[in-house]
């Protein structure tokens, strides 16, 4: 990365970024961060993974996703510059990955637009992840949960760390709702590079309104807040309580149909599920829950439907395909078999079936979901909402 970016002229030197590191919620925090920078007069971007339908979404540029021309410009010259960095690695089979180029192009359309600040999600982890090159001024952990073990540590003191790695001197670091002993681990590397430490509220105050629904996502707002603020200091309430009310984030409890009533929800380990069972009464509303289901085959699923089970009246369990991985940005990566992830559900108490198509799985839910007059979720991984945002797309376009 870094010799991408040199080669690129070090772009993410263009804007003044901001950080957003942790298991669960950094899409959200980014994007209410960025919101509530724009409100208050400093014109903002985002860089966001993954995507649903088009690797532009990752990019933000002043609320609103990055034209065709100006992503394919970024692109290109990215391209250009990692064909030449990787013929000067010298171990053999080593290259610029998929996510690194996608990552130095987001920099690359971030200067090209001229914008103040920069908001940049890291993918995976922090000290080895390819946003870890930004001279980022505010570095945000949002949560530390048990995911990714294989390459961040089997603890959540080793992943934190993992996490924290990215911090810089003389910066703020800004934490949400953390265990003790992370909330500690922390403190101590604030301290060890002079970095001011935040500590968020767990709400931002009855006076605001979100629009997103979810306690969860009270949680990510009351911390964009404190990280706003930790990068421009005190924000004007109004313009707080105007953002509250207007964003929207796809993807997390996202209502997209009310016939029969759908929603959107990238849970993908178990502290999202947990995140998601608990914010799904508001929406169901009493109505009882029928949810199409697909996970990774490296993802805790046992843990994640237990902790769904209570919630849901029926789960219909189905598959992702490889094609479709690939192309999203997860190479290599498998789906958990729709039976196997049926009888995880029922061994938790959950009644559920195996349809492996996902578009006969997401039909299938939905058809319970109106026969019974409840909601249908779609939930388990980010490539399932694709799935069902490109089933969407194409069904309109006929």
């Amino acid at each position: 990365m870094h010799r991408l970016c040199s080669l690129l002229g070090m772009p993410q030197h263009r804007f003044a970024s901001l950080h957003v590191v942790g298991t669960n919620g950094k899409s959200s925090v980014a994007q209410m961060i960025a919101a509530l920078l724009e409100e208050h007069g400093v014109s903002s971007g985002a860089c966001l993974s993954p995507h649903l339908l088009r690797w532009s979404e990752r990019v933000r540029i002043r609320g609103a996703q990055i034209g065709a021309a100006e992503f394919a410009g970024a692109v290109d010259r990215t391209a250009q510059a990692a064909d030449v960095v990787n013929r000067t690695l010298e171990e053999e089979g080593d290259a610029v990955t998929q996510f690194e180029a996608s990552t130095a192009a987001a920099f690359v359309a971030l200067a090209a637009a001229r914008v103040q600040a920069g908001v940049i999600e890291a993918g995976l982890g922090g000290r080895l992840d390819a946003t870890n090159v930004i001279p980022s001024t505010v570095t945000v952990l949002t949560s530390v949960g048990l995911d990714h073990t294989e390459w961040l540590g089997e603890t959540e003191l080793e992943i934190a760390a993992e996490k924290l790695a990215v911090l810089r001197d003389q910066s703020a670091l800004v934490i949400g709702q953390v265990s003790d002993e992370v909330s500690a681990l922390a403190e101590r590397t604030a301290a060890e590079l002079g970095a001011r430490l935040v500590r968020a509220a767990a709400d931002p105050g009855p006076e605001i309104v979100l629009r997103a629904p979810g306690s969860f996502q009270r949680r990510n707002f009351a911390l964009a807040v404190a990280a706003a603020e930790a990068f421009m200091g005190e924000l004007d309430p109004g313009a707080v309580r105007q953002v509250a009310a207007e964003v929207v984030i796809p993807g997390r409890l996202q209502v997209v149909s009310d016939q029969p009533a759908t929603v959107l929800d990238a849970a993908h380990n178990p502290d999202g599920a947990r995140a998601l069972a608990e914010a799904l009464p508001e929406v169901a509303a009493g109505r009882p829950v029928f949810a199409c289901l697909a996970m990774l085959a490296d993802k805790d699923a046992e843990e994640m439907v237990r902790a769904l089970a209570p919630a849901l009246a029926h789960a219909v369990c189905t598959e992702l395909p490889a094609a479709a991985l690939q192309g999203a940005g997860r190479p290599g990566s498998r789906s958990r078999p729709a039976t196997q992830l049926a009888a995880a559900c029922e061994a938790a108490g959950l009644s559920a079936e195996a349809v492996p198509e996902p578009g006969q799985a997401l039909s299938r839910a939905q058809q319970l979901a109106s026969a019974a007059r409840g909601v249908a979720l779609v939930a388990g991984s980010h490539y399932l909402l694709a799935q069902w945002t490109r089933r969407r797309a194409q069904s309109s376009s006929r």
